[in-house]
């Protein structure tokens, strides 16, 4: 096998070269175009790489034209105009993905060239990808006139901005996954029991799982990501030893995580780091699940999201835009201040971008390390920095290191759409930023206006609200105290996406024509669109499932009169959830025929119902076995 090269980055090399590399490396056989749409599907296709090469400067400029039916962009592409144009990115890393269980007459894998590519509607670029990017350029383009304001370099390590060659916007994300072997089913209480014991968290890995997480690593680098960590998270069952090295009934929780990059290859990295991890695990003969709550009653898994922005300076030296240039006494300056701001204000517009599934909103509960109100912590004092893990953003900072300060948002999955979420997290800090710099706040004033109690006068921000805390949000406030000072959080999909059609803020997202109303509607549509075929298909799947898993296990001989009753309360939420009579529907049917009749905000209600019933239907069962001898 001759040695493989796993990535290549256009950007560095003439039009001359990237063609010859991709005519003569023999193992590359196919091209495949990835366009992201609104949804966040990535489009995959296998092109000869000889098409491609008969006019490869007009490939570059134009990609290729599809029918759209590979992407759903609803008002934008619809069935009467829906060709759309995959064009290539040469700004980012081109992968090459390798099929090992397909060999060439040299016993090489074969190779298909990934272009991460923007998706282009009747002349106009329309899908994730163009949209970050058209927000990382606006951001930088922002930054530069903001930092010619009077006083706002002087918490900043330069003297002029003379001195800056460009603005650099840096992202990360931290992906979080459960892998098991396929035969095996969930035991909600042993793996609640081993949560609680905190029995599988950094442990040590062990057979297949050990194999394929390393071969995660190694691949990762392979592809250019700089792999920095991968462990052990919350869940987890102990496996059992079933051949030398071999382990059946797996099923445990991990993290890996690899390098920060600009904004848009980072949102790439991501896309496909899940490939990678996905088909380096199957290799071993693990089932992957990017699903941000795959278990109820358990840890799900979230995708934790860094950003931060620097400059680059002319002399080789990058600072750090939200650093002060006292960072030991001092939390930000004021860009810093501004950016965290902005995105905690005006989060209600940013979260329609983060959770847009039922699962991504199950995951969102007290008591699994997962944010369910938007405030922040900074640290108990500026030398003191908190690792606060219940709020939803955390600053994050190294006093001895000022380059590594930056925001941590903690409510994203694993199928968060990454593109847009760094994207409206960006104009969100922007507009807070702007709002600081022309206003010429000082960052004493904006600490403490940031921190005041609820129902005091402040600058920019609710006076009803609390922003900041470093206590414990699921332990030291009640439900209704969280409400009331946080903001009452949206629990389902359209609760969510409610947002886009009523917020007043929704002009920060049309900063720089970032977005647009028609990508703003079409996002919207597609995400309600998922949300009423997630209740149609998958919901009503789960619910009869459920109801016909939960059978009567006790025997006449042997019975008390407390199982007859455990019984009796398990079967009647059964029949309340999926059963029909004459003169009653169940709640599935009444939350179908809430959809067919448009009315979502009962459909959104009775979802709500229906979860708490699920909660209640699964402890109830629990309860009606856990009394049982003879099963």
């Amino acid at each position: 096998m001759t040695n493989l090269k796993y990535f290549i980055e256009p950007k560095k090399i003439s039009t001359k070269e990237l063609e010859n590399f991709i005519s003569e490396t023999n193992t590359i056989k196919f091209v495949s175009l990835a366009g992201i749409d609104l949804g966040n599907r990535a489009t995959d296709e296998k092109i000869p790489k000889e098409i491609i090469l008969e006019d490869f400067e007009n490939f570059l400029k134009n990609g290729i034209q599809t029918d759209g039916s590979s992407v759903f962009l609803p008002i934008i592409a619809e069935i009467n105009n829906a060709k759309v144009d995959l064009v290539p990115d040469c700004s980012v890393k081109w992968f090459i993905d390798y099929n090992h269980n397909n060999l060439d007459e040299n016993g090489n894998p074969i190779g298909t060239l990934d272009i991460p590519s923007f998706l282009r509607h009747d002349n106009k670029f329309v899908g994730s990808r163009s949209i970050l990017k058209r927000t990382t350029e606006y951001v930088k383009e922002e930054i530069i006139e903001l930092l010619k304001y009077d006083n706002a370099l002087d918490n900043i390590s330069i003297n002029s901005i003379d001195e800056i060659e460009k603005v650099v916007l840096t992202s990360a994300t931290e992906l979080e996954f459960w892998v098991k072997t396929p035969d095996q089913r969930s035991d909600i209480e042993k793996l609640s029991a081993s949560q609680e014991l905190k029995e599988h968290y950094w442990k040590r890995t062990i057979g297949q799982v050990r194999t394929a997480t390393e071969n995660s690593l190694l691949a990762l680098n392979n592809m250019g990501f700089n792999a920095e960590m991968a462990h052990k998270e919350v869940g987890g069952v102990k496996a059992k030893l079933a051949g030398t090295n071999i382990y059946s009934g797996i099923m445990e929780q991990l993290e890996i995580d690899w390098k920060y990059d600009f904004s848009l290859q980072s949102a790439d990295n991501e896309l496909y780091a899940k490939n990678i991890i996905n088909d380096t695990f199957e290799d071993q003969g693990l089932v992957v699940n990017f699903k941000a709550k795959p278990i109820e009653g358990v840890a799900g898994n979230g995708e934790h999201t860094h950003t931060s922005i620097s400059l680059k300076l002319k002399n080789g030296k990058t600072v750090n835009l939200f650093a002060h240039t006292d960072n030991k006494n001092n939390y930000l300056n004021q860009f810093g201040w501004g950016a965290l701001y902005g995105l905690t204000h005006n989060y209600d517009i940013v979260n329609p971008f983060i959770t847009a599934t039922t699962d991504g909103f199950k995951r969102l509960k007290p008591g699994f390390e997962a944010p369910v109100c938007t405030v922040t912590s900074i640290g108990y004092t500026p030398q003191n920095p908190s690792r606060n893990r219940t709020v939803l953003i955390g600053l994050i900072r190294d006093i001895n290191n000022p380059m590594a300060t930056r925001f941590e948002l903690r409510s994203p999955n694993p199928n968060t759409n990454t593109y847009l979420a760094i994207s409206t997290m960006y104009l969100t800090m922007l507009d807070g930023i702007k709002y600081v710099i022309k206003n010429n706040k000082s960052c004493d004033e904006l600490h403490k206006n940031f921190i005041k109690e609820e129902n005091k006068e402040k600058f920019y921000l609710d006076n009803s609200r609390l922003y900041s805390t470093e206590k414990d949000v699921y332990n030291d406030f009640t439900e209704d105290e969280r409400n009331k000072l946080f903001n009452l959080p949206p629990t389902t999909v359209y609760e969510n996406l409610l947002n886009l059609e009523q917020s007043d803020k929704l002009h920060i997202l049309l900063q720089g024509n970032t977005f647009n109303e028609t990508l703003i509607n079409s996002y919207r549509l597609s995400m309600l669109n998922q949300w009423e075929n997630e209740i149609r298909y998958r919901l009503k799947e789960k619910l009869l499932t459920l109801a016909r898993r939960y059978k009567k296990m006790h025997k006449l001989e042997d019975v008390t009169d407390l199982d007859v009753d455990n019984w009796e309360n398990v079967n009647s939420m059964r029949h309340e959830l999926v059963k029909d009579s004459i003169s009653k529907k169940s709640l599935i049917t009444r939350i179908i025929k809430a959809l067919d009749e448009k009315d979502f905000e009962k459909a959104s209600n009775l979802q709500i119902e229906i979860d708490k019933k699920i909660n209640i239907l699964n402890q109830r069962y629990i309860t009606y076995k856990n009394n049982l001898i003879n099963i």
